[in-house]
């Protein structure tokens, strides 16, 4: 059976690179005006998403644009719950919305805490059962999502490190980001090869386009069909 895979982008988050990045991508994770974005930027990104063909997604986060999303808060379940629900809706009323991804540390913190992939999985069932979430391969948003009657695409990321336990390396830690393309390209096709569903590229990256393009070509190089998941 033939390889396939997605590839993901988290855009409209001011980096500066979303036109070129959508011409190499299948879908694209959009934020919602909480850690990044306002109404104008995602109606932006919306528009772009459709020129190129490209499944629309909701990127929810905390509100939190001093860390860009990316420090914890101590939410109760209901909170986050609220709060993902209120991002998906906002993009809701500007495009057709066909997954949703979590930002940051929100993203990071639902894949461990089960109570959080719980009110997370909850949240984006209550606004459309057919949307598809992305989460984390082998965590516990991923058995969340499943739990609650969601289509879940397991996700890796081509420019990440991972912990031994398959967490991603927090970013505050040396060797975090892999700089080096043709490591960052080895491990992608590993990991497809491996069955992941979708593949994450960083939009805010200062070689994110050159390793979205180099990534693009080598995984139809290598045979692997380039496709949204679940069209």
């Amino acid at each position: 059976m033939s390889l396939r895979i997605d590839l993901n982008c988290d855009l409209g988050e001011g980096a500066g690179h979303d036109a070129e990045l959508m011409t190499v991508i299948t879908s694209a994770n959009i934020a919602c005006g909480a850690h990044a974005g306002d109404e104008t930027t995602m109606q932006a990104t919306v528009a772009l998403a459709r020129q190129h063909g490209v499944a629309i997604g909701a990127h929810p986060g905390f509100a939190d644009r001093k860390n860009f999303g990316r420090r914890e808060w101590a939410l109760a379940a209901s909170e986050v719950r609220a709060l993902v629900e209120r991002q998906v809706r906002a993009l809701q009323q500007i495009g057709t919305v066909v997954h949703v991804k979590p930002h940051g540390a929100l993203y990071n913190l639902a894949a461990r805490d089960a109570v959080i992939a719980e009110a997370v999985a909850g949240a984006v069932h209550a606004v459309d059962a057919r949307l598809v979430i992305f989460a984390l391969r082998g965590s516990e948003l991923v058995r969340a999502g499943r739990r609650v009657g969601l289509r879940v695409a397991e996700e890796v990321f081509a420019d990440r490190t991972y912990r031994a336990d398959g967490a991603l390396t927090p970013r505050a830690e040396a060797g975090a980001v892999i700089t080096d393309e043709a490591v960052a390209i080895a491990q992608a096709l590993r990991m497809v090869r491996a069955g992941a569903d979708t593949i994450c590229l960083h939009g805010d990256g200062a070689h994110a386009v050159a390793l979205a393009r180099r990534l693009h070509v080598e995984l139809r190089q290598s045979g692997i069909e380039i496709r949204a998941f679940g069209v």
